[in-house]
């Protein structure tokens, strides 16, 4: 038997399209000689369709794409991910259903039986489990399908679960498994992917076959990785990272293994791969062509800058130059090294009259109080105001440029330096973005060295530095980390060495700026705990206040 598995990107909600290249490329695995194809969770819809899924024409559509891909399944049997109504009274309306679709028809269906609701997970609000496993014969050979968080509780010791879904379907022997998935990308998961994939293949002595998604989805990016797994628990095939692909193996050839072939895994070299994608699919799902963005001769504008031009091409991407009265004029000929490594079109427009304007208009009211951070988020809010103006006038995408440690601890500007439509490196830390930079820079200088080396600095007062504000980022860094990716409380973070003072000082920092945080742009998820819809905290709680 030959078995297709074809990792695509899919588009949340637009039905035709992802129909129409699961049927291009249900004819390439008919013409490989293939007799099953296998596409990946809620291929139909896209993954996560959130609460489209209320939506009762939503599903109609669903059902509708499925008796399309089951009219083109002749020869060749098509497993497809998608939702399906319940017809049971009880319960949620819907399955994250899997079918097998055949000579026209629907010849089983497997409904996801685990249901995750933890970080960007939020299933049970809208799918009711299965609460039956069975397996399915095709050509002879019997097939145990399941939908990927069923494979995450192996011999049923995850404490999230209290079924394990490949236990009870090996009472039916089957001889094959079969995951479709929706597995996002963060960092540090590939890793552990593989390390649940190849547990499962030896656990139940099984070839698997492992379908996920690619693309991005606003924040979430899918890298891929499918897998073809031995039954000895060697990866027969790791599919590519980030890209569509389409491989046709041999069961009888996997079966037999002794072969292993698993990507290389390389932290930076994935994250830059993840934020190009991410830039390119969000620009391109919406149909948006061209970003624009400020150029402060910084290290995280140079980051954003060199990620959205390798995402969208270089004549897609304008930046500006808004120098005040405190700029430096190493940061502006940074700024333009930058533009002309990249290639890309930089405007060059000072803030300082309309920065002296508001100065004039508001001093009445002001009443000859000092200056202090309103000065500051005025400067910034200035250039927010000529970067909406831009994107208004020309129909760029105003991209943000905040990286994850400012975020965290609210060392930036609402309505200035905090706006955009896509947070590009969000989810870096700040040493993490000078990493980035480096390796971005490891074959020939894009980045101005000067940018990386340099001490970091908003440049709104005379000499500033971000040090004047903030912890060393070495020290604040370790912290957030600890405390966003790890949930470890201040007593668990000080009994590992850190200050007291500065520990509950940085904690603080983080909840009292949630509310910052609920306003600024989508965040391109590359950690497994990224702000935005996988961190749901309170504005107004009062924990560590």
């Amino acid at each position: 038997m030959r078995i297709a598995i074809a990792q695509l990107n899919f588009h949340i909600g637009n039905f035709e399209g992802n129909v129409k290249k699961m049927l291009q490329y249900i004819e390439q695995a008919r013409d490989r000689r293939a007799d099953m194809v296998c596409f990946s969770e809620l291929a139909t819809c896209g993954y996560p369709p959130r609460d489209f899924l209320e939506f009762d024409d939503f599903i109609r559509q669903a059902e509708e794409s499925v008796q399309h891909l089951a009219a083109a399944a002749y020869g060749i049997a098509v497993v497809v991910g998608s939702p399906a109504r319940n017809p049971v009274v009880e319960g949620k309306d819907l399955f994250n259903a899997a079918f097998v679709l055949l000579d026209g028809q629907i010849i089983f269906q497997a409904n996801k039986a685990l249901l995750p609701t933890y970080d960007i997970f939020d299933e049970y609000r809208y799918f009711e489990p299965a609460s039956s496993f069975d397996v399915f014969e095709f050509k002879g050979v019997r097939f145990a399908l399941t939908i990927c968080e069923d494979l995450w509780n192996i011999g049923n010791e995850n404490p999230l679960y209290t079924i394990c879904p490949m236990d009870e379907m090996m009472k039916d022997s089957p001889d094959v498994m079969i995951n479709i998935s929706a597995s996002p990308f963060a960092y540090d998961h590939a890793a552990s992917r593989i390390h649940v994939i190849r547990a499962n293949a030896t656990r139940y002595q099984l070839p698997l076959f492992y379908i996920n998604h690619v693309g991005a989805q606003t924040e979430l990016i899918f890298d891929g990785g499918s897998l073809v797994v031995s039954p000895d628990g060697k990866v027969f095939e790791e599919l590519p990272y980030f890209e569509e692909r389409m491989d046709v193996y041999n069961l009888d050839e996997v079966v037999r293994g002794g072969r292993e072939s698993p990507q290389p895994k390389e932290k930076m070299s994935l994250i830059l791969d993840a934020l190009v994608l991410g830039v390119r699919d969000y620009f391109g799902k919406l149909n948006f062509k061209k970003a624009i963005l400020g150029l402060s001769g910084g290290i995280d504008s140079a980051l954003t800058a060199a990620i959205v031009a390798r995402a969208l091409g270089p004549a897609n991407v304008r930046g500006v130059i808004m120098p005040s009265r405190y700029s430096s004029e190493h940061s502006i000929s940074d700024a333009n090294a930058l533009a002309e490594n990249l290639g890309i079109r930089v405007d060059f427009i000072p803030i300082e009259k309309p920065f002296s304007a508001f100065d004039k208009v508001l001093s009445p009211v002001f009443d000859d109080l000092p200056s202090d951070i309103t000065e500051e988020n005025i400067q910034a809010r200035c250039r927010a105001v000529i970067l909406m103006a831009l994107s208004n006038k020309f129909g760029f995408i105003l991209v943000n440029t905040s990286n994850k440690s400012e975020a965290a601890v609210g060392y930036g500007t609402l309505y200035g330096d905090m706006s955009g439509g896509l947070s590009v490196i969000g989810d870096l830390y700040k040493r993490e973005v000078y990493e980035l930079a480096r390796y971005i820079n490891s074959e020939k200088e894009i980045i101005p060295v000067s940018s990386i080396n340099k001490p970091p600095s908003a440049e709104l007062r005379p000499d500033q530095k971000d040090s004047d504000s903030l912890p060393d980022y070495e020290d604040l860094d370790r912290i957030l980390y600890q405390y966003i990716e790890k949930e470890l409380g201040p007593k668990e973070i000080i009994a590992m060495g850190f200050d007291e003072k500065l520990v509950r000082r940085v904690l603080r920092l983080v909840n009292i700026n949630e509310f910052k945080r609920f306003q600024t742009p989508p965040v391109l998820r590359v950690s497994n705990k990224a702000f935005g819809m996988g961190r749901r905290m309170p504005i107004v709680g009062r924990y560590l206040n």
